[in-house]
C-alpha cells in the first residue's frame, strides 16, 4: 500500500509497550493508526509525537464536545503533536465545530484533517430515543454529517452502512472514516452497524478503521496485509470501471 492507505488500525492497546509490539511490525506505507481515549489517558501526548516522528498520520480520536472555546482550544494543543486528523462530536454544535475548523486554520504549518463524529456504530435505534434524540437513525446521521461540513469539517465519522447515502448527498471531497469494520469471519463484537472491507469501501468510505480484528489476531501484521491487498482488488476494480 502507498502512503495513502486506506486501514487506519485503532491502537486498543492498554499501554505503548503493548502498542509498539503491533507498530513494529508494520510501517507508515502499510497503515495509518489511531490513537484513543485509553491509551491516550495511559501514555498522554508523548506518545503521539513519537508516532508522527516515526512517520506514521496519526488520527487522536479523542471526540471532542465542550463549549466552543474549550474545544477551540483543545484543537490547538492537539495540532501541536502534528497529528494527521483529529475529531470532535458533532453533538456539540454548529458554532462549536465551526471555532474547532478556525482554530486549526489558524496554526502554522500542516493543519490537521477536522472530522466530526456522528452517530456511534455502537448505538441502536432504541438506544438513540433513551438520550432524548428522535427520529430515524440513517435520517439523524444525515443531519449532523450535513452540518459538520457546513460548518467547515472536512468530513465525518460514520457507519459503514451510512457511507453510500452520504457519499450522494456529501459529494467526492468530504472524506467519510468508517468504524465498525469486520472480515467476515471475525465476530462483531460490541459494533452493531458492522461491514467487511470491501464492501465499505465500495459503499464509498474514504478510510477504514480497523482495531481487534487486526489488533487481536494471531498474526496481526499478515492480517493486516490481507485487508490491504482486499481494498486494493476493490480500488483496481473501481478504476477499470471508470
Amino acid at each position: 500500500m502507498s502512503k495513502q492507505a486506506k486501514v487506519i488500525v485503532a491502537l486498543d492497546y492498554p499501554d505503548q509497550r503493548a502498542a509498539m509490539r503491533f507498530v513494529e511490525t508494520v510501517s507508515p506505507q502499510d497503515c495509518k493508526l489511531k490513537i484513543g481515549l485509553q491509551l491516550f489517558v495511559a501514555e498522554g501526548p508523548e506518545f503521539v509525537r513519537h508516532l508522527s516522528a516515526a512517520g506514521f498520520d496519526v488520527f487522536l480520536d479523542l471526540k471532542f464536545h465542550d463549549i466552543p472555546n474549550t474545544v477551540a482550544a483543545a484543537c490547538r494543543s492537539a495540532a501541536a503533536l502534528d497529528v494527521w486528523m483529529m475529531n470532535v462530536h458533532c453533538l456539540g454544535g454548529r458554532r462549536m465545530m465551526q471555532q474547532a475548523k478556525q482554530a486549526l486554520a489558524s496554526q502554522d504549518g500542516r493543519a490537521p484533517l477536522l472530522i466530526g463524529v456522528t452517530i456511534l456504530t455502537s448505538h441502536q435505534p432504541d438506544e438513540i430515543n433513551d438520550v432524548g434524540l428522535c427520529g430515524d437513525l440513517p435520517d439523524l446521521v444525515g443531519a449532523l454529517a450535513r452540518q459538520a461540513v457546513q460548518s467547515g469539517l472536512d468530513g465525518v465519522v460514520c457507519s459503514p452502512w451510512e457511507a453510500a447515502t452520504l457519499r450522494q448527498q456529501l459529494g467526492n471531497d468530504t472524506l467519510l472514516v468508517t468504524p465498525g469494520i469486520r472480515p467476515a469471519s471475525v465476530d462483531h463484537g460490541d459494533q452493531r452497524r458492522v461491514m467487511t472491507p470491501a464492501r465499505a469501501i465500495r459503499a464509498g468510505s474514504s478510510y477504514l478503521v480497523i482495531g481487534r480484528p487486526i489488533t487481536q489476531s494471531q498474526d496481526p501484521a499478515a492480517t493486516l496485509r490481507q485487508i490491504n491487498q482486499e481494498i486494493a482488488q476493490v480500488l483496481e476494480i473501481g478504476r477499470e470501471n471508470t
